[in-house]
């Protein structure tokens, strides 16, 4: 059982796998247009432009790579609950994710938000809203409906909900609408529904159906499901205390800051009395890579909690840095790190020799490029330049892009420990 129940996933074959290796190709593609992002703050590149270039890379992250991997793996669990033909009935989507994916990372970087680009945006979304409702209605159709199929929902649902603010700021660039605090709204609206809903429900979802197979009781589970889910919606107003909120809203994202610690809390304590259960005969590896993702996490909501202070809150949406270094936190130290170790916790995808190595020199990469943002943000308070800072952040996305390199390679095909 834990996370070696998953095994049965093998027979799903083919499909998953390389559902998943194409997601994994599409992050070393993230991590190359990093390397070049950063190469140009650090040294000279007239001819890219890099806010059209950063579009198309955020762009291609979301829906490229996350979105891809989550769409797989949630396909994935409708296959273990016995529907033996989900990979099929989904593979229509999955290729029109991948397309709409790859029309971005080209539209982008040429014209920015331009018509091309917003046409294919848009078709990435509706995308998005067909999964949802199939998804939704097929897990209307289980035997039996537990509380990851819950977060699973929630992943769905909150990701059409954050399609609000994308095209809220894109309607705003078109019109070259420059009100500053509207346009702040609505992206920090869509990232927040993207982050910790759709990416942060559907892999609670996938951790929360491993727990259950682990002989954890569905009643605790669904209590920090319901902590989370009841949080979601006023923590977004964490990212919106420079609007100067009234205090009885301010009290309400208080409380959902705590609920957040709380439910973090409750989990905590449940994977501490049943890890060995969880994590069965995964690799040591990918043992190490899902605890760095459950410190980011918590990381993640400590800071949260601290930026209700109003004080903490001015200071950190102040600097940009800051609000670089939070958002690689949440999309490489909490997201990423979590569907890589598992996928290779669950042996979705063979451990050889240069696929660990990989992963090593990844994880180290996402280490050193956070505490060098952060070192950024923390010295930016204080109007201090680092030295050879850029220099050291594009050493530190050369990494990260050497390690998925060698995930990437095709090599023989070996579980390991």
């Amino acid at each position: 059982m834990g996370l070696d129940y998953f095994a049965e996933m093998k027979s799903m074959n083919f499909s998953q796998q390389r559902w998943i290796r194409i997601a994994l190709l599409n992050l070393m593609i993230v991590a190359l247009i990093g390397v070049i992002l950063r190469y140009k703050i650090a040294f000279y590149l007239p001819f890219i432009q890099q806010k059209h270039l950063l579009h198309g890379h955020s762009h291609f992250a979301f829906a490229g790579w996350i979105t891809q991997v989550l769409m797989t793996l949630l396909v994935g669990y409708l296959h273990i609950k016995k529907d033996d033909a989900a990979f099929s009935r989904y593979k229509w989507l999955l290729y029109a994710n991948l397309l709409t994916a790859y029309g971005m990372l080209i539209a982008f970087p040429i014209e920015g938000y331009g018509p091309v680009s917003i046409v294919i945006s848009t078709l990435s979304v509706f995308v998005s809203y067909v999964f949802g409702v199939k998804y939704w209605k097929d897990l209307n159709k289980l035997m039996i409906k537990d509380t990851a199929a819950r977060w699973f929902k929630g992943a769905v649902l909150f990701n059409a909900l954050s399609s609000l603010g994308a095209f809220a700021l894109a309607f705003m660039m078109v019109n070259r609408i420059s009100n500053q605090n509207a346009y702040l709204a609505a992206e920090y609206f869509y990232l927040h529904f993207q982050y910790n809903g759709w990416f942060f429900f559907g892999c609670m979802g996938l951790l929360t159906a491993n727990l259950l197979h682990s002989g954890i009781p569905d009643v605790k589970l669904k209590e920090i499901f319901r902590l989370f889910a009841w949080a979601l919606v006023p923590a977004y107003l964490l990212s919106t205390l420079w609007m100067k909120l009234p205090v009885w809203l301010y009290i309400i994202v208080i409380a959902a800051a705590i609920m957040q610690v709380l439910a973090l809390v409750k989990l905590i304590w449940l994977l501490k009395n049943k890890h060995k259960e969880i994590m069965g005969k995964a690799p040591r590896i990918a043992k190490n890579i899902l605890l760095l993702s459950a410190i980011a996490l918590t990381v993640k909501l400590l800071l949260q909690l601290g930026s209700v202070v109003p004080s903490l809150s001015d200071l950190a949406f102040g600097f940009r840095p800051i609000v670089i270094g939070y958002l690689h936190l949440v999309l490489l130290g909490v997201i990423s790190l979590f569907l890589i170790g598992y996928i290779f916790a669950e042996k979705l995808i063979p451990l050889s020799v240069i696929v660990k190595t990989g992963l090593i020199i990844f994880t180290g990469g996402i280490l050193i490029n956070e505490i060098l943002l952060m070192t950024q943000g923390v010295s930016a308070l204080s109007y201090i330049l680092v030295p050879g800072i850029n220099e050291m952040l594009f050493g530190a996305a050369l990494i990260m892009f050497s390690g998925l390199l060698c995930i990437n390679l095709p090599g023989k095909s070996k579980h390991l420990r």
